[in-house]
């Protein structure tokens, strides 16, 4: 696998080493020793696969509080996504910065998105699903989200968003204050 690293401390896209001949093609998606070494040190006690059925429908972003300690690696199964993370670390050099991402079923890309960073896609084409390995379990008292929209980001949404749901579209405006101070003692990096 190819790890690339972002502008987001602990970050990377993942890229598969394929392998093919008359048969097709080969690639290992998943390796836990090539991930620890890039400083990834991740069990993955839960998957989750979204399934989306119209272009342009906007999922996110989410994140969870401290003390949850949730990392993912996600993956476009069917279909084509742009994936979007933006770090709510408050001590991180990146925060309030964002990636973007084409995550694409046919290159079989990922990215790994450390704790303390927010998720979202866009799917590009109609019928897509996206898988996410979790390095803890999904707590819902601990999660959370910001707008799609929010100006604090300026994410540039690649098309004209057909479908949000209404827990993403009424997020509050961000505020850089009150979220620092919930991280408070929770030193995310």
């Amino acid at each position: 696998m190819i790890f690339e690293p972002t502008l987001l401390p602990g970050a990377y896209v993942v890229r598969p080493e394929r392998r093919r001949d008359e048969r097709g093609s080969f690639a290992r998606l998943w390796c836990r020793e090539e991930f620890a070494a890039h400083g990834i040190e991740i069990d993955v006690p839960q998957a989750s696969l979204s399934t989306t059925q119209r272009a342009g429908t906007v999922r996110g972003l989410h994140f969870a509080w401290p003390p949850a300690h949730e990392g993912k690696l996600v993956r476009c199964e069917r279909g084509r996504v742009f994936d979007v993370a933006v770090d709510l670390r408050p001590r991180s050099a990146a925060f309030l910065r964002h990636i973007a991402v084409q995550l694409d079923a046919e290159e079989a890309n990922a990215v790994y998105l450390p704790p303390g960073v927010a998720h979202g896609f866009q799917t590009l084409v109609d019928n897509s699903a996206v898988l996410y390995m979790m390095s803890e379990s999904y707590r819902p008292e601990l999660g959370d989200g910001v707008r799609h929209d929010d100006p604090a980001f300026a994410v540039r949404w690649p098309v004209p968003v057909t479908v949000i749901a209404e827990r993403d579209r009424s997020y509050p405006d961000f505020d850089r204050e009150r979220h620092a101070a919930r991280f408070g003692a929770h030193a995310v990096h």
